[in-house]
């Protein structure tokens, strides 16, 4: 707590609340757009910005499959949190492991973003579509994930890697010649404000987005209970839920980045639909099945500041118990299935080839 001195010179304490983030511009964008929405709930509370870079911002010759290792972009920012040097940290969901190292948890998900995958073609290819350009044309992306869906939908493009932030990456695109067009999550796009460089948006038809995308998570000391009542605030029931099934479904497969694994998520007259697919690194095997389950209940025991319990990592205040419980054994039940027709096969595979490449 710090005492702060009013302009008639008496003091009155003021609470000051540190939020961590990556240096990257979008992460940035994000951690304001959270502390924006936590100021307008908390006014007389301060907040200050601590950026850092990260393992995963610094290695940027090798791609994130390639690396293997699971908290590459949060790993310095839970560091500050478990120092209390910050007291809450901004992430992109999709970046966070399904299993948080001991002593943490994510206190709120936000309302989600669009969380399908966009192109960004060469101004060239402007008005072009994936199907549209010419045989041979090279695709950038880092992710197996999409490489996977769009080897078996487009075979006439080929795909490379292409690492760094979305300014590098988006350099890459425009100043060279390498690549006639990349693929990003639209969340990014819209938040950095170049929502008209999206040329196409991917549909689930055409390509299964990645667990938790779009969704921003705000990590906290589980312990601390005051920051994890304030954070819950922030809390978006339907992305939440959504998410855990999502998380619960890939933490079962035991996926990663390493491997192609997607997911597709709604909430329909009181059901959720998740849709979880793994695919072999070319896309010539995969594994796709939808499964449903009710999350809401007659009546609603909500989780409350004593329930300790976390769901794939997640602390959901406020959120019915039944509800959180019906959308993990979601995700499990759907990994279960997939996992019964040979899901495990399929991603041995491809985590082996990922390795020799």
């Amino acid at each position: 707590m710090e005492t702060w001195e009013t302009v008639d010179g008496s003091e009155e304490n003021k609470n000051v609340i540190r939020v961590g983030t990556r240096k990257s511009q979008l992460a940035r964008i994000q951690t304001d757009s959270v502390v924006e929405m936590m100021s307008k709930r908390f006014p007389s509370t301060h907040f200050e910005i601590v950026a850092m870079s990260t393992t995963g911002d610094k290695i940027l010759d090798t791609a994130l499959s390639k690396i293997g290792e699971k908290s590459l972009f949060t790993k310095e920012l839970e560091n500050a949190l478990e120092r209390n040097e910050v007291d809450l940290v901004v992430h992109s969901l999709k970046d966070l492991p399904t299993a948080l190292p001991t002593g943490f948890t994510i206190g709120a998900v936000c309302k989600r973003e669009n969380p399908h995958d966009a192109v960004v073609f060469h101004p060239k290819n402007h008005g072009k579509s994936l199907s549209s350009l010419p045989e041979k044309s090279i695709i950038g992306t880092s992710s197996l994930r999409r490489a996977a869906q769009l080897k078996k939908k487009y075979p006439h493009l080929e795909f490379r890697d292409i690492r760094g932030n979305l300014n590098t990456r988006m350099k890459k695109l425009d100043e060279k010649e390498d690549f006639s067009a990349i693929v990003l999550a639209a969340a990014g796009l819209r938040r950095m404000g170049w929502e008209n460089r999206i040329g196409q948006i991917l549909t689930s038809d055409e390509c299964l987005y990645a667990v938790g995308q779009g969704a921003l998570a705000v990590e906290v000391r589980a312990k601390d209970q005051d920051i994890l009542n304030m954070v819950s605030a922030l809390q978006d029931p339907e992305t939440v839920l959504r998410c855990i099934a999502e998380r619960a479904f890939m933490k079962r497969l035991e996926g990663g980045c390493s491997v192609p694994v997607a997911v597709n998520t709604f909430v329909k007259d009181s059901q959720l639909y998740l849709t979880g697919a793994v695919y072999s690194l070319d896309g010539s095997d995969c594994l796709k099945e939808t499964m449903q389950s009710c999350i809401v209940f007659p009546q609603q025991d909500l989780e409350g500041p004593n329930d300790d319990l976390q769901h794939v990592g997640i602390t959901a205040l406020g959120v019915s118990h039944q509800a959180l419980k019906s959308s993990e054994s979601l995700g499990i039940g759907l990994a279960d299935l997939l996992l019964s027709k040979g899901a495990k096969e399929i991603l041995t595979v491809a985590r082996q080839l990922n390795d020799a490449r």
